[in-house]
């Protein structure tokens, strides 16, 4: 592919990982941007890739995306990003949305989960779950929750689920990478009354999450 940074507009990406992954699986990605001229900036969400939380000191789906948040509160007044997920990671785009529409350019779902206005972020997944069934998910497992603070169990990928759903139209060494780097994450998708965020259906409003320009992505193959 070749990149070509001409007189186009430049624009500041900023980029949203999947359940278990981290900033490190969008390399190839930051690396085009950059070589068109764009600025591009990879999170890690909290206790994900080396950010250093643990899991069971992640409490709420709030809390897992505070870095996303906290990069869109520090940005200078009149300053926009592109924001882009992955994935799970639309739900923490949704959130950044809602609260912050005059710091987002746009919102693109990558073949990812894109909540809808007036139903609680949760719904997709439990939607999702629905549709795909209890196996697609092979060899991945659930870890014993330490914390009892935070509902439901957390999980990881399991090694044939990458290799043949994940990552199989992968290069080999990108799934070798991803096999060494994935963690454990907890989705905050059960229901809990405490928390708050994934189960609240007046979370996404229309004059904020609604009126933001989003795009979503479509990947055939995926």
């Amino acid at each position: 592919m070749e990149i070509i940074a001409g007189d186009q507009p430049q624009h500041h990406f900023v980029l949203v990982h999947g359940m278990n992954h981290g900033a490190w699986c969008w390399y190839r990605v930051v690396t085009l941007l950059r070589l068109a001229g764009h600025r591009a900036t990879a999170l890690d969400m909290a206790g994900c890739g080396v950010h250093p939380a643990r899991v069971d000191e992640v409490l709420t789906f709030e809390d897992y995306s505070r870095p996303l948040l906290d990069v869109l509160a520090a940005l200078p007044p009149g300053e926009q990003v592109v924001l882009v997920a992955h994935s799970h990671g639309g739900y923490s785009v949704a959130l950044a949305v809602e609260r912050f529409p005059e710091k987002v350019a746009a919102a693109v779902f990558v073949a990812a989960s894109m909540p809808a206005v007036g139903r609680a972020m949760a719904a997709t997944s439990d939607e999702l779950h629905a549709y795909v069934g209890p196996d697609f998910i092979m060899d991945s497992k659930e870890f014993e929750q330490k914390n009892q603070k935070i509902k439901g169990k957390p999980f990881i990928f399991g090694q044939e689920f990458m290799a043949q759903k994940g990552y199989n139209m992968s290069p080999p060494e990108d799934l070798t990478l991803g096999l060494m780097l994935v963690r454990p994450a907890n989705s905050f998708t059960t229901n809990n009354p405490e928390e708050g965020v994934m189960r609240d259906e007046n979370l996404l409003t229309m004059g904020r999450y609604g009126s933001a320009r989003r795009v979503y992505v479509m990947v055939e193959d995926d």
